[in-house]
């Protein structure tokens, strides 16, 4: 377990992966697993760490869009099964493939993500 100061670096950092999530709506394990792996996580730990780090966030989040009007919780409660379906199927995969494979997976979706941004 690495050290928690609740009021120091890795609370600022958590602001900024919190700020990232809640601006973009996502997100903001792009900026929490490189972040993790900085403070000596291995690659899979960083990942399954994010994810943790990620729910609360992303909870914080969604509740303050549906109180602004922003989102209908109908709407997003579709994707809810085979959101789940997924995140089971991904921790199975994670389990079974390299750090290295992972590393340019996610380098790959990064890459993916920024063109459609950009470009789409």
């Amino acid at each position: 377990m690495k050290k928690f100061n609740l009021w120091g670096k890795n609370s600022l950092l958590g602001g900024l992966i919190g700020a990232v999530n809640g601006f973009f709506g996502a997100g903001g394990g792009l900026v929490c697993v490189p972040l993790l792996m900085k403070m000596g996580f291995d690659r899979k730990t960083a990942h399954a760490n994010a994810v943790a780090v990620i729910f609360p966030i992303t909870l914080v989040s969604a509740i303050n869009y549906l109180l602004q009007g922003h989102m209908e919780l109908l709407d997003s409660l579709i994707y809810l099964p085979g959101g789940i379906i997924g995140a089971v199927a991904g921790t199975g995969i994670m389990k079974k493939i390299s750090p290295t494979l992972i590393k340019r997976l996610f380098g790959a979706f990064m890459i993916w993500a920024g063109w459609r941004l950009i470009f789409g």
